[in-house]
């Protein structure tokens, strides 16, 4: 075992037994982003705000337009959720001014300390939080992209005709899934098959929406659960084992979105979608704003391509109850109840 995270890791599991994969995900995790820059060539993946201005610009422009739509309240908070370089931000604070009565209290929710420095670096006035439970009340429009994914993660897998959970032991040669006690009271399912569970997900979700406003999620996940892993880790841009570099890549797992809009209704907010990232930025204007720059050719097929984010990445909405449906979405793309 290496030293560091796989190390402390390992001393826990001996102590206390094969842990829960959640747990494991979440230590690595914490691990990985508390002292590192993991974003661009130089790093371990790309964004899509690290692709290229447009799409910053785009979310700030969607944000005004929720902005008009709450009525144009002089108090709002502009809320990002892991704002990664504070590229995003800036991209879209930057878009906005053409609105010059939006004026937002920008939050950070950011734990990293790497991250949070460079995010000052992008020269916008900001407050920091570890969590959003402590940004004060009031109007809000929020922006989650590519944060739901890396938030903890729960396995379970049908064996025997029951559900055990997915914990992950210490073997020989490194880390290994094992499974943990059938649970007798759950529901039927695929032999073989895996379901994913991130309650930490629903729970941000709920909070948020529960706010007067709106907010964006926008990472790669299903609306149906695929009955299959999705669990995935990357270093320096390339797939890795996930157990094989606890806190030495970045680990996620894709987005249950069904359950975020689950969690919204719950909470008294709407929701709209998830639609596909290409459909979401074309329908704002993506492909005018890349003409006007030049030379954003590239960019746009990576953003918008079948074969790129624009097909892998989707985009879920929330609102108010009662709503049109907000810039980029159809009432038709309202999620039921």
């Amino acid at each position: 075992m290496r030293r560091g995270p796989a190390a402390r890791i390992a001393r826990r599991i001996e102590r206390d037994g094969p842990m829960p994969l959640a747990e494991f995900m979440a230590l690595s995790n914490a691990a990985y982003y508390a002292g590192r820059d993991p974003f661009g060539r130089g790093g371990d993946f790309t964004t899509a705000p690290e692709v290229s201005q447009m799409f910053g610009e785009i979310v700030g422009l969607w944000c005004v337009d929720a902005w008009q739509r709450m009525g144009r309240p002089a108090d709002i908070r502009l809320i990002e959720l892991g704002p990664g370089r504070g590229v995003l931000m800036a991209d879209a604070l930057r878009a906005a001014r053409l609105e010059p009565a939006f004026r937002p209290e920008v939050h950070l929710v950011e734990i990293s300390p790497v991250l949070r420095h460079l995010q000052l670096a992008q020269g916008f006035k900001a407050v920091w939080h570890n969590r959003p439970e402590t940004i004060p009340d009031g109007p809000s429009i929020w922006i989650a992209n590519e944060f739901f994914d890396a938030l903890p993660t729960r396995q379970f897998v049908r064996l025997g005709g029951y559900w055990h959970e997915r914990l992950v032991d210490k073997g020989t040669h490194g880390f290994r899934f094992v499974a943990g006690p059938a649970l007798r009271h759950a529901s039927a399912g695929t032999e073989g098959g895996i379901a994913e569970v991130c309650s930490a997900a629903a729970s941000v979700t709920a909070a948020l929406a529960a706010r007067p406003g709106y907010g964006l999620a926008i990472d790669y996940g299903y609306g149906e659960p695929p009955e299959r892993t999705t669990l995935q880790a990357v270093s320096k841009h390339e797939p890795v084992d996930p157990l094989s570099q606890p806190g030495e890549a970045d680990m996620s797992a894709h987005v249950d979105f069904a359950a975020l809009a689950r969690a919204a209704r719950e909470a008294g907010a709407a929701a709209w979608g998830p639609v596909a990232q290409g459909d979401w930025l074309r329908r704002l204007g993506i492909e005018a704003r890349a003409a006007q720059l030049g030379g954003q050719e590239t960019a746009l097929a990576r953003l918008t391509g079948a074969d790129a984010m624009g097909h892998l990445f989707r985009v879920l909405a929330f609102g108010p109850v009662g709503a049109s449906a907000p810039a980029g979405f159809t009432d038709s793309e309202r999620q039921s109840g």
